[in-house]
């Protein structure tokens, strides 16, 4: 796991570059703490930055940036490749020498010998960019699901790429302004959906996609995609594929040459993990949970009668709003684009890597796969609904916009919003995720961006491809909005804030190819009992309990403990904020323009 960056620009000069690249190597420090590297091609304007964190080839020999033998290439990687001591097998069968046991060189010969397809035979999560000497080319790939990040911002054949946002800003290359059209996604959603970002300039390279960079001009190409391909199934067969796809992932993810850990609540994700971690690999374990004074979010008791059942090493650190509050300013510090979540991970993130952890396993992903969220029954029941008053037609807009915008709380202005729409499926999706309405987005991009009168459609930012069946689509949209553009993108930056390297088993694209072939009938059905079915050691009262979400006591602290810290933000916003959520929203805005220097109204209105 590390940081990447790279410059691609003949007009800059090699010292330029050189301090450039120092720039971009130093917001990206946290990523790599344990080594890091420069490389400056021969081409004019052609470097590479990288920081690493030694999981796995712990030597000198797993450095970057990484050259050929014969120097034609160079790479910066992001990631772990989990197959790569197979393919490392099979690359020698064929005649090639290794010099080391990264699977950083494995890729680079994968690359060297197979070209651009290199990627479809890569199982792990990665970012990676390879200078071609030669050719004078840059491939730059990005993992099927996304795990890993990578920014570039391209303009008039410059080409400038890193693991963070602050990191492109930080060449000095790009320009700093706001992106309308992404701050309205931003506060529709609560994070930014890709491929925008704040930056009005900067893009997000697509997840399963790979890019090709020649005498300043570049395309895009998909490899990989998600895909619900229904097979017949029968029950026995359908919980055996799930209970031997898990295992092999969970395997996979214990490649590593230091220890793994893993993170562990009350639910069924992390735990099953842990039991199948557990099963295979025995006592000697270790488990990092939070927990709280507060009994409605604490899940320290249960989390730690299961690390006592499954025989790990536990640790718990039991948070107050005074501790957490001591953290905030850290935790804006330290994000790259805002969200409402990831203060969680970044806690848990610091209490493993405070006791010593390197690398962790999370439990993200399994609600996406199999139902676990109640937008699998809102949606539904929202989109019936709307159909069904659809025969009313200008009468049932007029009502949604006047719910809209004399709704007394959030959620219901959020329904009007949605019946004042079309009724499709990411209208309804919006409805049960959204934070702000459009018309309040407007009102707030008016506040940022200084803009006239905006006003678009939550649903037109979330195209849905045709999926087999309605809950297939629910279960694309978690899977490629809420999860990828929120919990990955935190779960990375929060957890590379403290040098440590977090890892998915749920999300992994030979574990989701196998699932999305099972029917979404069988799939979803009633909560996530085809997980549950899979793996039987789950103890009783993991089973049992009610479904809860790790969740910090947020509406608490704000409305307490945390409250003068949002007086300002309350005062100046053109729109009624009333939950803890949009509070929380429009504070890491901020943070996040006044980190990066993109200027923005409220901040001329505050010199």
């Amino acid at each position: 796991m590390c940081g990447i960056a790279g410059v691609l620009d003949a007009t800059v000069g090699r010292h330029d570059l050189t301090s450039r690249l120092g720039a971009m190597q130093g917001c990206l420090r946290h990523r790599g703490p344990d080594d890091s590297g420069l490389f400056v091609a021969r081409e004019p304007g052609t470097g590479f930055a990288h920081t690493r964190l030694s999981i796995i080839e712990l030597s000198d020999a797993g450095h970057q940036p990484m050259g050929s033998s014969d120097g034609r290439y160079h790479i910066v990687f992001n990631g772990e490749i989990y197959n790569y001591a197979a393919l490392g097998e099979e690359l020698v069968a064929a005649g090639e020498t290794l010099r080391s046991h990264s699977d950083t060189e494995v890729i680079l010969k994968m690359y060297e010998r197979y070209g651009v397809d290199c990627v479809r035979e890569l199982e792990g999560m990665f970012a990676f960019a390879i200078w071609d000497e030669r050719e004078r080319s840059c491939f730059i790939a990005r993992g099927p699901l996304g795990v890993k990040p990578l920014y570039y911002y391209e303009r008039e054949g410059m080409f400038v790429f890193a693991s963070e946002v602050r990191a492109v800003l930080a060449s000095d290359l790009v320009p700093r302004r706001l992106s309308a059209s992404a701050l309205r996604g931003y506060l529709l959603f609560g994070a930014v959906p890709e491929p925008l970002t704040l930056s009005d300039d900067v893009r997000a390279l697509a997840p399963g996609h790979h890019l090709l960079w020649k005498d300043g001009n570049y395309r895009t190409t998909q490899y990989w995609n998600v895909l619900f391909d229904p097979q017949p199934f029968t029950p026995d067969a359908a919980r055996e594929t799930v209970r031997q796809a898990l295992e092999a992932s969970v395997e996979r993810h214990f490649v590593s040459d230091v220890p793994v850990g893993m993170f562990l609540s009350g639910g069924i994700d992390s735990t099953s993990i842990v039991a199948l971690a557990a099963k295979r690999h025995g006592s000697g374990l270790r488990t990092f949970c939070i927990s709280f004074d507060e009994p409605e979010f604490d899940e320290g008791e249960i989390a730690r009668r299961t690390a006592a059942h499954f025989g790990t090493e536990h640790f718990d650190w039991r948070l107050d709003a005074a501790n957490a509050r001591s953290l905030l300013h850290e935790f804006l510090e330290r994000s790259d684009q805002p969200s409402i979540d990831g203060f969680n991970t970044f806690c848990v993130a610091k209490h493993a890597h405070d006791h010593g952890a390197k690398v962790v396993l999370s439990g993200l992903g399994g609600d996406e796969l199999f139902g676990g969220y109640r937008s699998f029954q809102r949606v539904p029941l929202l989109l019936r609904i709307s159909r069904s008053l659809n025969v009313m037609g200008p009468l049932r807009r007029a009502s949604g916009t006047l719910l809209e915008a004399h709704g007394l709380s959030p959620r219901f202005r959020r329904l009007g919003g949605f019946m004042a729409e079309r009724p499709t499926s990411a209208a309804a999706y919006w409805c049960v995720r959204g934070i702000f309405t459009p018309v309040e987005a407007a009102a707030l991009v008016r506040k940022y961006c200084d803009e006239g009168e905006t006003h678009e459609d939550a649903a037109a930012l979330i195209p849905v491809p045709p999926q087999p069946t309605f809950e297939d689509e629910v279960s694309y949209l978690e899977l490629t909005r809420y999860m990828r553009n929120q919990l990955l993108r935190d779960s990375d930056v929060m957890s590379m804030a403290w040098g440590l390297e977090l890892r998915v088993p749920f999300v992994d694209s030979t574990f989701v190819n196998t699932i999305t072939r099972i029917p979404a009938g069988m799939r979803l059905a009633h909560g996530k009992q085809m997980l549950l079915a899979a793996v039987p050691e789950l103890p009783e009262w993991v089973k049992n309990r009610p479904k809860r979400g790790f969740v910090f006591p947020f509406e608490k602290w704000i409305s307490t403990e945390w409250k003068d810290l949002f007086v300002q933000i309350e005062a100046e916003s053109p729109v009624r904020l009333q939950t803890w959520y949009r509070r929380w929203c429009l504070l890491a805005l901020e943070s996040f323009l006044h980190r990066n220097r993109i200027p923005a109204n409220f901040l001329a209105h505050a010199a």
